[in-house]
């Protein structure tokens, strides 16, 4: 299993390294921000990587509740815990009307934000269970949605279920037997040729992530997202 990665954002140097300490220490990797320009440039550099931010309301550049703010317009997945000085209620009802996750008001044990970040990895990774990722394209198999780029894919619904049968068997060389039997039920009477036009379609609406689908001569298709510039697109 992947190490996770935890953007700790926080002009403290003192609380960046005491809290990346006891991360690393629970075998967790961290990457640092010391304020809230610096978190949004590191976010989107390595938004594919990062599991979770940790982060400051009070800070330099530009503070917490706007760094949360610009994260979540990119992302609303990413579990964010917000960390201030401030224990009203008022901010914490901030925090989550934007879209925050947890709230930790200092002075905190740094065992006990471990541990609430621990918790809030666990349900990440559970709702990650429910999606399929690789490569450019992103499956929501809950709301039957893709996305290429975080950019939605306007698929039909066997188009949909050929995409996420070539995701879960990426690297496979499938027959068309194989395909038809799996996504139109072995009750289907039609034509090989139907997975021939669907896959067609799909290549289409992939547009230059097409080449993910390999040809297999003889036999059938391939989906190979990673690596993927010396697929043959025939």
């Amino acid at each position: 299993m992947k190490k996770p990665l935890i953007l700790i954002a926080d002009d403290e140097m003192r609380l960046r390294k005491l809290v990346s300490d006891f991360l690393l220490n629970s075998g967790i990797g961290v990457l640092t921000a010391e304020d809230g320009k610096m978190a949004i440039d590191i976010f989107i550099e390595q938004r594919q990587k990062i599991d979770l931010i940790i982060l400051d309301v009070m800070m330099p550049q530009m503070d917490g509740w706007e760094v949360l703010k610009a994260i979540r317009k990119v992302s609303s997945s990413v579990p964010i815990i917000m960390l201030t000085a401030k224990s009203e209620e008022s901010d914490e009802l901030t925090g989550f009307k934007l879209g925050a996750n947890d709230y930790v008001t200092k002075p905190f044990s740094p065992s006990v934000l471990v541990a609430r970040v621990e918790n809030l990895l666990k349900q990440s990774r559970k709702i990650s269970s429910e999606r399929l990722v690789s490569g450019n394209l992103s499956i929501d198999l809950i709301e039957h949605i893709a996305y290429i780029d975080n950019c939605l894919i306007e698929l039909t619904p066997k188009e949909f279920d050929l995409l996420v049968f070539f995701i879960q068997n990426e690297g496979i060389a499938l027959s068309r037997d194989n395909i038809l039997n799996a996504v139109w039920n072995h009750d289907y009477f039609g034509d090989l040729r139907t997975v021939d036009t669907h896959v067609k379609q799909l290549r289409a609406k992939l547009g230059i992530f097409s080449r993910y689908i390999q040809t297999v001569r003889g036999i059938g298709y391939r989906m190979r997202c990673k690596d993927a510039d010396d697929i043959d697109k025939s």
